[in-house]
């Protein structure tokens, strides 16, 4: 079996991105299957392209994108990715669409295939905090959500896909007081686990 994860690069001024940051630290085999790693640009069309040019090369079992929510307190797959771009800030080659489909030919929605509760059964079994989230946002995080199920409907329906947001890093938060984070260990872990998940319900 072979999974195909992807982490987002720092966006929004921010130094890091606790996605690409744990997503490194994930082992490249677990449970016996094959963890293939990609970093995707947080740039609307170039990180759809990345990674269905990746799931294309790679023809992975199963695919999950990880990407950052600052604010949240868990580690959440996400439910749904909506058939819209809406910018609250741009992107990082400066594209800010507002109320943009992101396919013209696409359904209005597409929901995870992905065992997403399972998934945070094992994340929270990990001694991590998880929960089903039920909006992924407007940003490139819904934009790659959204391109990769469309993408798998498509040319792969038998490939499971999905997105799961988490906090920010601990240092990302020294100033922005009262904002909830996480260690890179535990971000990391919890990823590990939900891959489990994936590969136990696969």
């Amino acid at each position: 079996m072979k999974i195909l994860i992807t982490a987002f690069e720092p966006f929004g001024g921010e130094p890091v991105n606790p996605a690409q940051e744990a997503v490194a630290l994930v082992p490249d085999e677990i449970a016996g299957a094959q963890i293939v790693k990609y970093t995707v640009p947080v740039v609307f069309g170039m990180a759809i392209e990345t990674v269905c040019t990746a799931i294309d090369r790679e023809e992975p079992d199963a695919v999950l994108c990880i990407g950052q929510a600052g604010g949240r307190f868990h580690l959440t797959p996400e439910r749904v990715a909506i058939n819209i771009d809406d910018a609250r800030i741009p992107d990082n080659e400066g594209n800010q669409p507002v109320d943009q489909p992101i396919a013209s030919d696409g359904a209005s929605a597409y929901f995870a295939t992905l065992p997403i509760k399972a998934m945070v059964e094992a994340i929270q079994r990990a001694g991590v905090p998880a929960s089903i989230s039920n909006t992924a946002g407007t940003y490139v995080c819904n934009h790659l959500m959204y391109g990769v199920l469309h993408h798998l409907a498509r040319f792969r329906p038998e490939v499971p896909g999905g997105f799961m947001h988490v906090p920010y890093l601990h240092e990302q938060v020294k100033d922005k007081p009262n904002t909830p984070s996480l260690s890179v260990s535990e971000i990391a872990a919890g990823i590990e686990a939900a891959l489990e998940a994936i590969i136990a319900n696969g």
